[in-house]
């Protein structure tokens, strides 16, 4: 049993689904939930990250197999295939279920928006150039969850969305750069496929910044000085990266996105 859920753990893809859930999470606590709220609201955003992360898995097995994955369970066969199915299918179960209880128009973004735009990355647009929308409407749709989930329910701040939404985009370069040749091997050809590694480095850092803008800019009355201090802190992170080139706007990347996380948390 240890080693089936160390299996499963591995592949719902732990790393944006424990950051997605935990922004979840503290998005809530900024808009004001209850306690109650909090938790109901990021076990939904835990469950359809989950769903979203093992149909990956599932859909993906035999590519996987195919270039010797070996950090993907099922690829493997350390996770069984139907044990993998079970656990999706208890996901969407607890999915639906949390969705319903944050009310009709939070259950519905969550459900058709951000669960529905992950798994239509799974089945179909993460071959084609639209493979960054997925992740736009997504990210872009979080805090519409959040904000729609009170009671009574609020529409969240349009920057916050804004942000989201570029966070999603750069979060989808981000995330495929490391898996280029892995995809171009078995067919994948999204958007950063076309782009190159060195170009989609580089797009990310844009888009990055620019959410960091957004972040600073957006929120009504002036910007604290911590604000603007960060967004010059990006700016010259920017640029450093796409002087020096290789790895660098990858990295830079990587650091903006969490400044931006940081923003959209502490200003919304």
């Amino acid at each position: 049993m240890p080693a089936l859920a160390g299996a499963l753990a591995r592949a719902c893809h732990p790393a944006p689904t424990v950051a997605v859930t935990v922004l979840a999470g503290l998005a809530a606590v900024v808009a004001g939930h209850t306690a109650a709220g909090v938790a109901l609201v990021t076990l939904a955003v835990l469950a359809g990250q989950l769903t979203i992360g093992w149909s990956n898995d599932l859909l993906d097995a035999e590519r996987d197999r195919a270039v010797g994955r070996g950090d993907k369970p099922v690829a493997t066969g350390e996770l069984p295939v139907p044990v993998l199915r079970g656990a999706l299918a208890g996901a969407v179960v607890v999915c639906l279920g949390a969705s319903t209880l944050l009310g009709m128009a939070a259950g519905l973004t969550h459900v058709v928006l951000l669960v529905g735009s992950g798994l239509a990355y799974n089945l179909v647009l993460k071959r084609t150039l639209l493979s960054w929308l997925p992740y736009v409407v997504a990210f872009g749709s979080l805090p519409a969850v959040v904000w729609l989930a009170l009671d009574p329910p609020q529409l969240p701040p349009v920057w916050t969305m804004a942000v989201g939404s570029l966070l999603g985009f750069g979060a989808h370069l981000v995330n495929v750069i490391p898996d280029l040749a892995d995809d171009a091997a078995t067919g994948v050809r999204g958007l950063p496929h076309r782009l190159g590694a060195r170009a989609t480095g580089v797009l990310a850092v844009l888009v990055l910044t620019t959410g960091s803008a957004v972040a600073v800019l957006g929120p009504d009355g002036p910007a604290p000085g911590w604000a603007w201090a960060l967004l010059v802190g990006a700016g010259v992170l920017a640029v450093g990266a796409l002087l020096r080139g290789g790895r660098a706007p990858f990295r830079s990347a990587l650091v903006i996105a969490v400044v931006n996380v940081v923003m959209l948390l502490v200003r919304a």
